[in-house]
């Protein structure tokens, strides 16, 4: 069974769990998953494993320290250790599908905007004229950015786990370390890297199409891995 029908199955037993079985399963779902590196296939296998065991221990009214522990976050800290690596090529295409969905993204909204607001408003010009050095240092540095920020964000996602946060805090925290930061940076990034480099032109609308190629490109590689 591959691992998107594991999931899918997963998806309809975990309703079968009491509130609290499945706040703790889902940590435990959700913490095993973002082990960057770790095979897909093993670990939704698992994870279905710790399911099914654990909807028996609900029926039959036991305790789930019978099949975690004492300690679920070290408990779960073990099976990651016990599970296979990714291959250094799958993990590869996931990175690029990654890279492709940014690119996608921000380009395709970036020309969106600016054409609403040219065609429709007769705001900004038509056509939008790059630096090749400037536009080459900033997407770089971007996508350096954009790799922190979810490196980061699967760290704190994982921190998360297996604790009570309160709603107020997390969302405060969410928004200044993933949101107000990040997007700040990128501010600076526009208004101080310098022109330099050859230039080139290329209607706002244009945008929207490159950006539909980088996110065609993503997919496919979504669906290869």
């Amino acid at each position: 069974m591959n691992s998107n029908i594991l999931i899918a199955e997963n998806n309809e037993k975990r309703k079968l769990l009491d509130d609290d079985n499945k706040k703790l399963y889902e940590d435990m779902l959700l913490y095993i998953r973002l082990s960057y590196g770790k095979s897909q296939q093993e670990s939704e296998e698992i994870l279905m494993e710790l399911l099914d065991h654990l909807l028996i221990l609900q029926r039959e009214g036991k305790d789930t320290a019978e099949l975690f522990g004492e300690d679920p976050k070290r408990y779960a800290d073990q099976i990651i250790e016990e599970l296979p690596k990714t291959l250094t090529k799958k993990r590869m295409m996931l990175i690029f599908m990654g890279l492709f969905y940014f690119l996608g993204v921000s380009t395709f909204f970036n020309g969106f905007f600016h054409s609403i607001l040219y065609y429709g408003f007769g705001k900004l010009e038509g056509s939008e004229t790059y630096y090749l050095g400037t536009l080459t240092v900033i997407s770089l540095v971007s996508i350096g950015i954009v790799f922190v920020v979810v490196y980061y964000v699967i760290r704190y996602l994982k921190w998360v786990c297996f604790k009570r946060i309160n709603k107020v805090v997390d969302f405060g925290l969410t928004a200044v370390l993933f949101g107000i930061i990040p997007f700040s940076t990128f501010l600076a990034l526009f208004y101080l890297v310098p022109d330099m480099g050859t230039t080139i032109t290329v209607p706002v609308y244009s945008l929207m199409i490159i950006g539909g190629i980088f996110f065609a490109l993503g997919t496919l590689l979504f669906k290869k891995s």
